[in-house]
C-alpha cells in the first residue's frame, strides 16, 4: 500500500515546486514593473495586502469547504505569524541598507544557517553529498547575481536578523505542519491575520525610512492600481505554494527552489525586459543548475534508501494537536514538553 502512495506523494511535491517557481518568478516581473516602470516603491506595504487577499482568499476557500479549519495553540499562531512578518521585514530593511550585492550574499547565507540550525537544534544529518552540492549551487547562483560588495555596521547587523528570523521561520513552518498533523492551508490561514497585521502597522514607517516618501500620500493611478491588485492574486500562490513546499520537503530544498527562481529572474529579465546579462551570469547560472541538479540527484537516492530500509520511518504523532510549539519559562515548570526550540 505504501508502494502504491509514493507515486501519488511524488507528483504533489512536484506540482508544489511547479506552483511555487510559477508564481514567484510571475510576481517578481510584475513587481519589477510596478515599482521600477510605474513608480510604486513601497515594498513592505504591499506585502502586508499580499497577506490579507491571502487571508481573505482562504476564508472564501473555507466558507465553501475547500478545506477544513484546524484548531492550533493562539501562542504558536500568533508568535509564528509575528516572527515571519518581522523576518520580511528585516530582509525589506537589509536590502535598504546594503548594497545589492551584500543582500544578495544575505540570501545565499539562508540556507548554510538553516543547515547549522537543524543540525544543531532538530539534530538533524545532512551527508557530504548534500552539503557538497549546496555548496556548489551557492557558488553558481553568487556569481550570477552579486556584483557589489559594500559592509557598513547597520546593513550587517540588519542582514544577520533578517537571516536568524527567516531561518527559524522556515524552521517553524515545517516542524509545525509535521508535529501538529496541520496541512499548509490549515496553517496558513491561522497565521496569515498576523503576519499581516504585523507588516500592515510596520509597512508605512519600515517604507518611509527606505524611500522618503509616505504612502498614504502617493497618487494611485488606475494602472498601479490594477498592477497592485494582479501582485495580490498572484501572492495568494507564492504564500500557498512557499506553506505547500517546505511542508511537503524542507526549509533547506525551499531555499534551493528559491535560488532556481532567482536563476530564472536574471533569464526573463533579460529575454523580457533586457535588463543586462554578461558571460558571468551565464556561467554562474550554469554552475547553479549543476549544483541543483546534484541536490535533487542525492536528495532522491538518500529517499530512496531510507523507504527502502527503514519501513516504520513514519513519525508518530499521537500527541494532541493543539500542543504549543512555543512556550514560556512558567510552561516548561508545569511540566509542558517543547517540542521546537
Amino acid at each position: 500500500m505504501k508502494m502504491g502512495e509514493i507515486p501519488g506523494v511524488q507528483l504533489g511535491v512536484i506540482g508544489a515546486l511547479f506552483l511555487s517557481v510559477a508564481s514567484s518568478v510571475s510576481i517578481v516581473i510584475c513587481n519589477k514593473a510596478l515599482m521600477s516602470n510605474l513608480g510604486f516603491p513601497f515594498a513592505t506595504t504591499l506585502t502586508s495586502w499580499h497577506l490579507m487577499v491571502t487571508y481573505c482568499s482562504l476564508h472564501v476557500a473555507l466558507r465553501l469547504n475547500f478545506f477544513e479549519n484546524k484548531p492550533i495553540d493562539m501562542k504558536t499562531v500568533i508568535l509564528f505569524g509575528i516572527l515571519n512578518g518581522i523576518s520580511i521585514g528585516f530582509l525589506n530593511l537589509s536590502l535598504g541598507f546594503n548594497s545589492i550585492g551584500f543582500y544578495q550574499m544575505t540570501k545565499l547565507a539562508i540556507i548554510p544557517f538553516t543547515v547549522l540550525l537543524e543540525t544543531i537544534f532538530l539534530k538533524k544529518q545532512f551527508s557530504e553529498k548534500i552539503k557538497l552540492s549546496l555548496f556548489v549551487l551557492l557558488i553558481g547562483v553568487g556569481i550570477a547575481s552579486i556584483t557589489d560588495l559594500q559592509l557598513n555596521f547597520v546593513g550587517s547587523f540588519l542582514s544577520l536578523l533578517a537571516i536568524l528570523t527567516t531561518c527559524v521561520g522556515q524552521i517553524l513552518t515545517n516542524t509545525i505542519q509535521k508535529r501538529l498533523n496541520v496541512s499548509s492551508t490549515q496553517l496558513l490561514y491561522q497565521s496569515a491575520p498576523f503576519q499581516a497585521a504585523i507588516l500592515f502597522v510596520s509597512g508605512p514607517f519600515v517604507d518611509q525610512c527606505l524611500t522618503k516618501q509616505n504612502v498614504f500620500a502617493h497618487k494611485y493611478s488606475s494602472l498601479v492600481l490594477a498592477f497592485i491588485l494582479l501582485s495580490c492574486l498572484i501572492a495568494v500562490f507564492v504564500n500557498f505554494s512557499t506553506f505547500l513546499v517546505i511542508g511537503k520537503t524542507s526549509p533547506v530544498t525551499y531555499q534551493v527552489l528559491g535560488h532556481l527562481k532567482t536563476c530564472l529572474v536574471l533569464a526573463f529579465g533579460y529575454t523580457l525586459l533586457h535588463d543586462p546579462f554578461t558571460a558571468r551570469n551565464i556561467v554562474g547560472i550554469l554552475i547553479a543548475i549543476v549544483g541543483m541538479g546534484l541536490y535533487s540527484y542525492f536528495c532522491t537516492n538518500e529517499s530512496k534508501k531510507k523507504q527502502g530500509g527503514d519501513v516504520s520511518s513514519m513519525p508518530q504523532i499521537k500527541e494532541k494537536d493543539t500542543t504549543p510549539l512555543l512556550v514560556s519559562h512558567q510552561d516548561r515548570e508545569n511540566g509542558v514538553k517543547n517540542s521546537v526550540v
